[in-house]
């Protein structure tokens, strides 16, 4: 599988990984994914406690409520 560094992050296989922006004072980075299937790109936005939230040009990604039983 194809590994090669650019100049704001990777690309492994299929996938595109960038850094987009940050704030150093709050902590808080965002980082861009892009696949053949979403060439826009989705935003991975991280807070400095680790919360993650993504984002596609459809909106937010939430996760599934977990299963009961």
């Amino acid at each position: 599988m194809k590994y090669k560094e650019t100049k704001y992050g990777f690309e492994y296989g299929a996938a595109k990984v960038a850094r987009a922006c940050s704030d150093e004072k709050k902590g808080w980075v965002v980082m861009i994914l892009t696949t053949p299937k979403h060439p826009n790109g989705i935003q991975i936005y991280v807070t400095k406690t680790g919360k993650v939230r993504v984002h596609s040009k459809d909106g937010e990604w939430t996760p599934d409520p977990p299963k009961k039983g």
